[in-house]
């Protein structure tokens, strides 16, 4: 699968500071009903946008009016615990987020999450709670460089670096081995 190829952002942010943000919050259960990633945007955090009667909750930071132009969530700690569904890293792109920032994240959500271009960045508690504190912060994710800048702060960060090769060429991990089928072919000949 290819994605847009990441390098730099620059975005408003949607911050969540509630801790322990588990998959089934992100994308409930009831979503679960497909193997496309097409839609799934619609559920991202259903039961956090929407009442029982289906109306936008009024004062859900994910119903922003400008909520399209905010691609950076900056969540509580423990982000994406829970059930292993890549579903949510779907899920969340669909919605429109690239990145996402957190002092702890579960494991294979951050695996999916990379796979499927989503930018999964865990920051020190003191970093996160100026990214908290901030009134409204625009912030920039520089990928190449390894920072997030915001105001008067850089923060530094790192990405394993195959799922940051992966990134910055837009393409998940079977789509760069894909990639590489001529070189694969020329070596194995040159060993047979």
């Amino acid at each position: 699968m290819s994605f847009e190829p990441f390098r730099k952002l620059t975005s408003k942010t949607v911050r969540l500071p509630q801790e322990n943000i588990d998959t089934d919050q992100i994308i409930p259960a009831r979503f679960l009903t497909t193997t496309e990633r097409a839609g799934m945007g619609e559920g991202a955090f259903a039961d956090w946008r929407y009442g029982p009667d289906g109306q936008k909750l009024a004062g859900s930071p994910l119903n922003a009016g400008d909520i399209d132009q905010r691609k950076i969530l900056v969540a509580g700690d423990n982000f994406g615990c829970g059930s292993s569904r890549e579903h949510a890293a779907w899920a969340l792109t669909e919605f429109g987020f690239r990145v996402v920032i957190s002092t702890k994240m579960g494991d294979i959500f951050r695996s999916n999450s990379l796979k499927n271009g989503l930018l999964t960045i865990i920051v020190p508690k003191d970093a996160h709670q100026a990214m908290m504190a901030a009134p409204d912060p625009e912030m920039s994710v520089d990928l190449e460089a390894g920072e997030i800048r915001f105001g008067n702060h850089v923060v530094p960060f790192e990405v394993e670096a195959f799922a940051r090769h992966c990134l910055l060429e837009g393409q998940d991990p079977m789509g760069i081995l894909v990639g590489a089928d001529n070189d694969i072919t020329a070596f194995e000949e040159a060993r047979s």
